[in-house]
């Protein structure tokens, strides 16, 4: 795993923030079975390429969701304790690669 600012969340999620989003990953595993049993099925190349769609907005919506806590929490805390620009820049590198 590469080298990060922080091991944990400076603000540790709710339950109901962990629930959520664990809820909407098993929503998630449960499309990629679907996909596999598409292509089993021999579906048609449409279909299957329109469920994959679907996973890779789901995944990227909860990305988002997880760049909006960190932001939130994460880099705000940085901020006021004078790191800001070393988070800053530690999260526009992750956001490079999420928008590839």
């Amino acid at each position: 795993m590469e080298e990060t600012l922080h091991d944990h969340a400076v603000i540790p999620r709710t339950d109901d923030e962990k629930d959520k989003v664990k809820k909407r990953l098993r929503r998630i595993e449960g499309q990629v079975r679907g996909i596999q049993k598409m292509i089993e099925e021999d579906r048609y190349c449409v279909d299957i390429l329109i469920q994959i769609s679907a996973i890779q907005s789901a995944l990227k919506n909860v990305g988002y969701e997880v760049t909006e806590r960190h932001m939130k929490h994460c880099v705000t805390d940085a901020i006021d304790k004078g790191e800001g620009d070393s988070s800053i820049e530690e999260l526009m590198a992750v956001l490079k690669q999420f928008s590839k």
